[in-house]
């Protein structure tokens, strides 16, 4: 039989009613609106730095360069380029928008080619043998009448951002964790620095002991008491080493390396070096807690979840509407390649199919429940995480205030134990004091040292977090960047 082509009035009848019937047609489900929070207007915790000009804190800024460290600098360049943990994630974005690339897909039909050969025998008319050589085209295409596919892609594009912001999250924690790690290595340099002075006073009083009791000014245990406080700085000397080790080895991880490869000389000797880090220690911006949502990565993560808990619930409605399937195939069959391009060899097909489920046990209303109770868990994941941000700026301002407080009260210690040292060493040679007075004077003094440096490593860590705390300078429309999280990579990368 000989098929004519179908008249180009019905293709284009049957076309223009397709595209009609997919433009008419309404993504069903609700259209997503941002999770409301009650956010303060105001911070209720201050920093110490109200007369003084905090230091700009965004994205055209490295905010690890306020600290004035070029060792750390560099370091963060190692740890963008090389950290796993960021390259893991990275990975994870390209997977999530190659995920949203596959749900767009949807919106166009699918088109495929067939060719074959082959021989048979028929029974019709006698038998007999021949050849028959098939080729031709087929295509078929679902429009997106009830927006099933609009919805896909609209979670797709979600968890793509929602990836990027968790690539931003996993980058500014690994930096920030750096940070901490080398400030607190750093802070030990300090302490073993400090124990390198108060071990060479310490050994020069066991001389001054070992002398007074040669001419017999004094009692042998004045010698052994000096000799045991010299021993135990000794010691508590060398366990700072053991603490310095393991920081060294958390930063060569942090920065892509094996710890057996990695070091970092120490810091040379300077008695004024914790002053100078506490005098230099720069003031953090906290901004407003509105501003918080759209600066820290991580709720922008949780935000865009929710953005994609939303979509999810109109795919899975949309499975109560039936499914319109066109389809077309056209070709060529003969049983000679030379007859192929006859009109009696010419083959075609046009169709139209709608689809739908009548019963099916209730798991479309199933799949329903279970996305409508997959958003309401991301919403509440959404405003756990505000809140969490919010404490922990808080928490971060309050301590800087008290530890900035708390530093000037322990300077002012440190002084006077280091004046009660000294007038303790004149009595102790003079004769009108015991070595127990002097020993009791140099133990409060190195503690009191001791403490204000660690303080001063408590302000530097402190102030770390809070930058991590309001993003590091990080934006939420970075996230409506063509391919963010590459130009992200790499704007890090050349910082």
């Amino acid at each position: 039989m000989n098929f004519s082509p179908p008249s180009r009035n019905l293709s284009g009848a049957i076309l223009a009613a397709a595209v009609a019937l997919a433009l008419a047609g309404c993504a069903v489900g609700p259209d997503y609106v941002r999770p409301t929070m009650d956010v303060p207007a105001h911070y209720k915790e201050s920093g110490p730095w109200k007369q003084a000009e905090p230091k700009q804190i965004d994205s055209n800024h490295n905010w690890w360069e306020a600290y004035g460290d070029a060792t750390l600098n560099t370091l963060m360049q190692q740890a963008n380029q090389a950290n796993q943990n960021i390259a893991q994630a990275e990975a994870q974005y390209r997977q999530a928008r190659a995920a949203a690339d596959a749900a767009r897909a949807g919106f166009w039909p699918t088109v495929g080619a067939s060719a074959g050969t082959g021989r048979a025998r028929t029974n019709t008319n006698g038998s007999n043998l021949g050849n028959s050589y098939t080729v031709g085209l087929q295509g078929s295409w679902e429009p997106d009448v009830w927006g099933s596919v609009r919805r896909s892609v609209e979670a797709g594009d979600a968890g793509t951002q929602a990836s990027a912001a968790n690539l931003a999250a996993a980058r500014l924690s690994i930096q920030a964790t750096l940070a901490q790690d080398y400030l607190q290595l750093r802070v030990t340099d300090l302490l073993k620095d400090l124990y390198a002075r108060t071990t060479a006073a310490y050994a020069r009083s066991l001389k001054l002991t070992q002398s007074q009791y040669a001419v017999g000014v004094a009692l042998r245990s004045d010698v052994a008491l000096a000799e045991s406080q010299l021993k135990t700085a000794e010691a508590q000397a060398i366990d700072l080493q053991a603490q310095r080790s393991q920081l060294e080895h958390a930063i060569a991880i942090l920065t892509g390396q094996a710890p057996a490869g990695f070091t970092l000389a120490a810091a040379p000797a300077d008695p004024q070096m914790a002053a100078k880090m506490q005098a230099n220690l720069p003031a953090i911006p906290a901004g407003l807690p509105s501003d918080l949502l759209e600066r820290r990565p991580d709720i922008a993560n949780a935000e865009r979840n929710v953005a994609v808990a939303n979509a999810n619930i109109g795919v899975a409605k949309a499975a109560y509407f039936p499914a319109l399937t066109l389809s077309a195939s056209g070709g060529f069959n003969s049983a000679s390649l030379a007859q192929w391009f006859d009109t009696p060899s010419r083959v075609w097909s046009l169709g139209a199919a709608l689809a739908g489920t009548i019963f099916d046990g209730g798991l479309r209303r199933a799949h329903t429940a279970q996305a409508v109770a997959v958003y309401d868990a991301a919403v509440a994941q959404y405003k756990q995480t505000v809140l969490g941000g919010f404490q922990e700026v808080e928490d971060n301002l309050a301590t800087l205030n008290v530890l900035d407080q708390e530093s000037v009260a322990q300077g002012q210690a440190v002084k006077a134990s280091q004046l009660a040292e000294q007038l303790a060493l004149s009595q102790y040679r003079a004769g009108t004091a015991t070595y127990l007075t002097v020993v009791t004077a140099q133990t409060l003094a190195l503690s009191n040292e001791r403490t204000l440096v660690q303080l001063v490593g408590r302000q530097l860590v402190a102030s770390v977090a809070l930058v991590k705390a309001v993003g590091g300078g990080w934006d939420a429309s970075q996230l409506s960047q063509p391919d963010n999280a590459a130009q992200a990579k790499n704007n890090n990368t050349a910082n």
